[in-house]
């Protein structure tokens, strides 16, 4: 089977996208509603084949949790919201939509196909609205249609989409400003590297077990073998280094001990530091209440 070419490689979701969705998501489960939300997606083409999505809004929907055959949504909200935000900026066009997912569900494709009166290339961007500190929280796809090579009738289906995380300048300000509130300071700069590290290995290890579930559905026959899919896992470990060098196992074990010599130096220093405050603290005080002893 084969499908269309993909006019969007990549898709740059804002912060003030992410912010949006989850303020709609937290706004609906404050009045009960545990079901996922519906929103649209507002930006332009940065370039050839980049969608930038750099605003969104909630629109009003629902759907039975049994059937999901039925759904609503309310497309005339859409509209008249749509040409508010076209007052305020014109250069904001209709990309897409968002949904707090965390998956794909069977009625995407009719959703999407109601979005596409708006924008013919609408591109379908799941955002994980629950905490998660492992991978990117978006997941963005686009509607192919999948020709079958028995002669059967084609089909729709999702393609997935490149998506990554871009801000711009005041964007980034905003940002570390929020982060900066909500940062723990008592954790020094080492600490959320150690922290920023952990989390990325949990994330590769995410990664890794869903490369060897789809080699493992792939060999008992469960799923179909994408050659597009193989190639681009053989290219990832021709890039793999060799650990198994002397020579690298060598620098590697030198350069930690190098770093954990730094943190022991830095641990020694900041116990003496402490140290010294006591006593001096202690001094002061003895002088403080019995100014007739000297030192």
């Amino acid at each position: 089977m084969t499908t269309e070419t993909l006019p969007v490689n990549k898709v740059v979701v804002h912060p003030l996208v992410l912010l949006s969705v989850v303020d709609h998501f937290t706004r609906m489960s404050k009045i009960g509603s545990t079901k996922r939300v519906v929103g649209v997606l507002l930006g332009s083409w940065r370039s050839k084949g980049v969608l930038d999505v750099s605003n969104s809004y909630a629109v009003p929907f629902d759907e039975d949790e049994k059937d999901k055959s039925v759904w609503f949504l309310d497309h005339d909200y859409l509209e008249n919201k749509y040409h508010m935000f076209k007052k305020v900026n014109a250069r904001e066009k209709i990309v897409g939509w968002y949904h707090t997912g965390p998956k794909l569900y069977q009625n995407d494709i009719a959703i999407n196909d109601l979005v596409r009166r708006y924008c013919n290339n609408s591109v379908l961007v799941i955002i994980d609205a629950h905490a998660s500190n492992i991978g990117l929280p978006t997941e963005a796809y686009y509607s192919v249609e999948e020709v079958h090579d028995d002669g059967t009738p084609t089909t729709k289906t999702f393609e997935h989409v490149a998506s990554e995380i871009g801000a711009e300048e005041a964007e980034e300000v905003g940002v570390e400003h929020l982060l900066r509130d909500i940062k723990d300071t008592v954790v020094g700069s080492l600490g959320q590297r150690i922290t920023t590290q952990l989390l990325g290995l949990r994330g590769l290890h995410k990664q890794l077990s869903e490369v060897a579930n789809y080699l493992r559905q792939v060999v008992d026959g469960t799923l179909p073998v994408n050659h597009t899919i193989v190639y681009h896992l053989q290219d990832m470990f021709n890039l793999l280094p060799d650990v198994t060098n002397p020579a690298l196992v060598k620098s590697l074990y030198v350069k930690t001990n190098d770093q954990m010599l730094v943190v022991y130096l830095a641990s020694l220093i900041r116990s003496v530091i402490a140290l010294h405050n006591l006593i001096n603290n202690n001094t002061s005080e003895v002088l403080l209440n019995h100014p007739q002893i000297h030192y």
